[in-house]
């Protein structure tokens, strides 16, 4: 139990390794302030001589002071959370290079010269055959597939799978796409969204989130075909959806905004909460067994004013930019 983070920090050549068992949901949260309190926030919590691994990793920063990098992931709540993040972090680490790590822990050991596979076990990519596709009913769906057909129309689809699933099923997904019936219009945006232009042999891809092993290319059943990812950049494909299935653009200044309420709030001890739950007997006198690490608390940065009114200042700046819009 946890949202687990990893947190790297390169300065001189040298590179460490810090660990918080509740901090996947606050990776955002930790870099906002920019890389000086962000570095002193890491450096605070756990220093681990070991590698997460892409399973229980749910959120990762590398701060490479040495060439100005960040990268990053953690798991937004809606398209409109992590495009009110990466607007934020462009203003508040400026001269940096900033990057949503698409691959996960790929990008960061790729960074570092380690190759992409040390945190993958074998077989971590599983591919399946489509006997059908996971369509939806709802108009908040996890993803969009879309599909040039042979007369160059194009078709789309709200889908319950994420993104990087439409990938394991292959190149069989898209008979299964073609016999499916139409899904509602979009109310929200998706996390993704992947298209398929079969003559052209060509799959493009976008999303908000991890997508691990999508450098991999050509994933298994992939092969002779050409990938065209375009990170968390959905245009491509709102330029290809048909008229009566548009991706809506949801406001990002009530993200913005979120990301301003949090400021100068500790994060919830949840090892005390855990530590209590575990005092309580359990069944047929059964007692709960608790990680240790689950009850060191999260160390965020300790802000000084200055730091404190400069991130207020960036994202009232955001939110008026944003209303403008």
């Amino acid at each position: 139990m946890g949202a687990r983070a990893q947190y790297v920090v390169v300065e001189n050549g040298v590179w460490q390794r810090y660990y918080s068992h509740w901090a996947a949901n606050r990776v955002v949260d930790d870099l906002m302030p920019g890389p000086v309190a962000a570095t002193r926030c890491f450096r605070a919590n756990q220093e681990i001589d070991e590698w997460l691994d892409d399973v229980w990793c749910e959120g990762a920063a590398l701060v490479d002071h040495d060439r100005r990098v960040l990268l990053w992931f953690a798991f937004a709540e809606c398209w409109a959370d992590h495009r009110a993040a990466r607007a934020l972090l462009a203003r508040t680490w400026p001269g940096w290079d900033v990057r949503f790590a698409h691959d996960g822990m790929g990008d960061l050991t790729h960074h570092l010269g380690l190759g992409r596979d040390l945190t993958r076990g074998a077989g971590w990519f599983e591919t399946f055959e489509p006997s059908g596709f996971a369509a939806t009913e709802c108009t908040e769906p996890c993803s969009v597939a879309s599909l040039r057909l042979p007369d160059g129309s194009v078709r789309a689809w709200g889908s319950d799978w994420e993104t990087i699933e439409h990938l394991a099923a292959g190149p069989g997904l898209i008979a299964p796409l073609v016999a499916s019936p139409a899904t509602p219009a979009l109310t929200d945006m998706p996390y993704g969204g992947v298209h398929f232009d079969p003559q052209a042999r060509t799959v493009s891809l976008w999303a908000v989130q991890t997508v691990a092993g999508i450098y991999d290319w050509p994933l298994p059943g992939w092969e002779n075909w050409t990938l065209d990812f375009r990170g968390d950049d959905h245009t491509h494909q709102a330029g290809l959806l048909p008229a009566d299935f548009l991706f809506p653009h949801p406001p990002v200044a009530p993200a913005l905004r979120r990301l301003g309420g949090a400021l100068g709030t500790p994060p919830p001890d949840n090892g005390e909460l855990l530590a209590r739950a575990a005092a309580v007997p359990g069944p047929e006198g059964t007692a709960a067994v608790v990680n240790p690490a689950g009850l060191v608390p999260h160390e965020p940065a300790d802000l000084v004013p200055a730091e404190l009114a400069a991130l207020r200042t960036a994202i009232d700046a955001l939110v008026a930019e944003a209303g403008a819009d």
